[in-house]
């Protein structure tokens, strides 16, 4: 519910969201009804979309179907997972179908089911530019409004190397645009780099080719020392609690960066599922079907440059990390890009730039999410899915999505929602009784 626009000045709102994505998705989820709170989230985007071009044949979630948009934030939201499948009439099918984990794009639908239902939604209109007189304006490619508070879920953006940005092209892309740069590999000579989730599903997509359409030769090399699992067990899990997200966040800075380092692939490992597929496939191949020459894996390997070919197309240059004298060659017609992603850039609050404050590379937040500035306390910019560095490897990923935003909802609506039970485990110390901490 918004309020439309007065003669003394444009719609005002208690909350303006910028950007679309899971994130401000959880919030305006939660935030839908409330007469209390006023909202509107606007994106550039025509229409919802959340990774559309990697949306690979099998590929599933790596976290469980309860971390929704709200479900462990608000149980009896109707926007729920569960709330989607029963409104879609398939509740009895999905449970009959056993899946041992959602479909990435049976997610992906729920999502923009979730973006449709919601008027205080709008695709299609940019925003360009958010300053501060007294109120937050908020400018777009269409019109002016105001708000009391802006929330920014701008989410991230495809990462390559900066030496091979102006190289990209329908021969050499990120996997973000596979679905629509990777169909015509037939008989190709390939290279995927990144061994990550997504370096393996284009990987393990294009080897579970047939025919005319499998490439000749599909490459894999990766920085990692081996093509390693996600560490999905319970106490690992427990890093994905918001009560350790909360110690996590009292950390010294140099501490955070040594955890995020350490225990990264308890959240960019690969699943065990993709990684047991991929070895029976490469069996296939090599004992079975007489193709001992299509797969070749080369992890440990930093790649250093890509060039033209001799004879066109790409030249692979990579050095392994043991032995950093000798460089590798490989030879490719087209080259994917499995590198991640990095938080989109934030031009938009260059009006304000000046005053806010910064903790590194990222803008600084405080415990509830909102940046710290030299403005007033009643008016706020919230960081969604932006503050790896400060709230931990949890901040990007979809296990604290509800928790985060139901945070932000408290703290516009000046309340504090009871927190659920923390984890077994004591983060913090506990001095013994007299004792004395070192400085």
């Amino acid at each position: 519910m918004g309020h439309e626009p007065t003669r003394s000045g444009p719609a005002h709102y208690r909350c303006i969201g910028v950007g679309v994505g899971p994130a401000n998705l959880s919030l305006a989820s939660l935030l839908h009804g409330r007469q209390d709170i006023s909202n509107l989230f606007l994106d550039q985007k025509e229409s919802f979309s959340w990774h559309d071009g990697q949306q690979m044949p099998g590929s599933t979630l790596q976290v469980s179907l309860f971390k929704d948009l709200v479900s462990l934030a608000d149980p009896k939201n109707p926007f729920s997972f569960l709330a989607y499948l029963h409104d879609q009439g398939r509740v009895y099918h999905f449970l009959n179908a056993q899946f041992d984990n959602v479909p990435r794009l049976e997610f992906r639908n729920y999502l923009e089911w979730a973006s449709r239902r919601n008027e205080n939604i709008v695709f299609g209109e940019a925003v360009r530019e958010v300053s501060f007189d007294d109120v937050f304006r908020v400018r777009t490619d269409r019109r002016t409004v105001t708000a009391d508070n802006v929330v920014v879920g701008v989410g991230n953006q495809p990462w390559v190397p900066p030496q091979v940005k102006d190289k990209l092209g329908p021969t050499q892309f990120h996997v973000s645009e596979y679905l629509t740069a990777a169909q015509d590999l037939g008989g190709k000579r390939v290279v995927v780099i990144g061994g990550g989730q997504s370096g393996a599903e284009a990987f393990l997509d294009l080897i579970s080719r047939t025919g005319r359409e499998l490439p000749r030769r599909i490459s894999w090399v990766a920085r990692r020392r081996n093509y390693f699992p996600i560490d999905d067990s319970p106490f690992t899990n427990d890093y994905y609690m918001p009560s350790y997200a909360d110690y996590f966040f009292g950390l010294r800075r140099e501490s955070r960066q040594a955890f995020n380092e350490q225990y990264i692939l308890t959240s960019d490992g690969i699943s065990e599922a993709t990684l047991r597929e991929i070895y029976q496939r490469i069996y296939v191949h090599c004992f079975v079907a007489g193709n001992p020459d299509l797969v070749g894996l080369h992890p440990n390997r930093e790649v250093v440059e890509v060039t033209t070919g001799l004879y066109g197309g790409w030249q692979v240059s990579a050095r392994h990390n043991d032995d950093r004298e000798a460089m590798e060659l490989f030879e490719a017609d087209a080259v994917i890009w499995a590198t991640g992603f990095w938080p989109t850039q934030m031009d938009f609050l260059e009006p304000i730039a000046d005053r806010l404050e910064r903790d590194g590379d990222e803008l600084r937040i405080d415990e509830d999410y909102a940046v710290c500035w030299d403005g007033p306390d009643d008016c706020r910019i919230f960081l969604q899915n932006a503050a790896r560095g400060q709230r931990g490897l949890a901040d990007p990923n979809l296990s604290l999505n509800a928790w985060r935003s139901q945070r932000i909802a408290d703290r516009l609506c000046g309340v504090r929602s009871d927190e659920q039970l923390p984890s077994f485990i004591e983060w913090a110390t506990k001095a013994a009784p007299g004792a004395r901490r070192s400085v």
